[in-house]
């Protein structure tokens, strides 16, 4: 096994299986002369809403421009608070304060590495607009138990949980008020550059949602609303139409291996805590171990590298601690959970087509690197 390289991630494997549905795909629009909305959009709108099971779904042109718009359908604005976790991905945060809102930051559950509805209900206020949760690595945040502390508007962040669902088996961005997602290529149903799609069972909403990805203008040249440029394009949705249909199999894929990996480290004597249980509707858009110990996870991603292993931290510094919201006050003791999910977590390989004989290397090693270090 000395030298075995495994990627972090590599889309060539299967992209390069459907190269010709591909090519038909992006030839499809060429003739069209059609690149701006139009059909292939909404053939793909109509397609995601029936596979989610919601009445209507919306393509924009990224998963943060999803989470900015629906709180711009939200009218969420100045001085505004809105509710997020403080482990997550910036985008979150991002689009609350692009509005001039307020990120108000609750600490995550250790256990699932999920918001705590207990620190969303500390951290209520008058001011509080919304909550917005994310379904993290692909697994499903409980909105029961955030409905029992709150029944303000959630707008779920489903960026990394396109298929995934909840333990009522209702899809991940259906539940809410709105719901978010990203076709970032590495995501489960990822496409071929920046990607997203909103979806509502709202009819008003889905109708300011639209507006507001087209500068605010439910008709050409009427602008009822200031929005922005937040359009899917039709190459785009063309080409995730041919991957919509395989995105069943790909999230089997991804339960499979991370089944696996349970299984290798399964009465392992390491220092770590394998990925948090999840049910079998968890996605695994990411397969995350914690690492024990001050040092250990850093040492342990430097190990795999050297060993021509790719692995990623998901993610380093929690929002809280990020330069641009130190005005908000916040330091080390604000989220300890966060803080420590930042320090201990680890990204392993997990793509669809990853081999089974890759990720035995890949627990092989970390079991070395724990050897050695005893």
């Amino acid at each position: 096994m000395t030298g075995a390289r495994v990627p972090f991630f590599d889309r060539t494997r299967g992209d390069g299986a459907i190269e010709g549905e591909l090519l038909a795909a992006f030839q499809r629009v060429l003739r069209s002369g059609r690149y701006i909305l139009g059909p292939e959009v909404e053939a793909f709108e109509d397609e995601c809403a029936r596979a989610l099971g919601v009445r209507h779904a919306i393509g924009v042109s990224s998963g943060s421009d999803a989470v900015l718009a629906s709180l711009m359908a939200l009218r969420v604005g100045p001085g505004d608070e809105i509710i997020c976790p403080a482990y997550t991905f910036f985008a979150t945060a991002g689009a609350i304060a692009r509005l001039g809102a307020i990120p108000v930051f609750a600490d995550i559950d250790p256990s699932t590495l999920l918001l705590d509805p207990a620190s969303v209900a500390a951290r209520l206020t008058p001011r509080t607009r919304a909550i917005v949760p994310v379904h993290l690595f692909g697994r499903c945040v409980d909105l029961g138990a955030l409905r029992a502390v709150t029944s303000l508007p959630i707008v779920e962040d489903a960026a990394q949980a396109f298929g995934a669902r909840d333990a009522l088996g209702r899809a991940a961005g259906s539940i809410g008020a709105l719901g978010c997602f990203s076709f970032f290529p590495t995501k489960n149903l990822g496409g071929f550059g920046d990607g997203g799609l909103v979806v509502t069972g709202d009819d008003a909403l889905a109708a300011r949602v639209r507006a507001l990805r087209a500068h605010g203008a439910p008709e050409k040249n009427h602008h009822t609303d200031v929005g922005g440029n937040f359009r899917l394009d039709a190459l785009q949705a063309a080409l995730l139409r041919v991957m919509l249909p395989r995105v069943e199999a790909a999230i089997a894929a991804r339960r499979a291996h991370a089944r696996r990996y349970d299984s290798l480290f399964a009465g392992a004597d390491v220092h770590l805590i394998a990925s948090p249980p999840a049910d079998g509707a968890a996605t695994y858009n990411q397969y995350v171990i914690r690492v024990l110990g001050a040092g250990a996870r850093d040492r342990l991603r430097t190990f795999l590298a050297d060993e021509g292993i790719g692995t990623e931290i998901y993610y380093p510094v929690a929002l809280h601690r990020q330069p641009c919201f130190a005005s908000l006050g916040h330091d080390v003791r604000s989220f300890p959970n966060a803080e420590a999910a930042a320090l201990e977590t680890l990204a392993l390989p997990i793509f669809p087509e990853l081999e089974a004989l890759e990720i035995e290397i890949v627990v092989e090693k970390i079991k070395v690197f724990f050897r050695s270090a005893e």
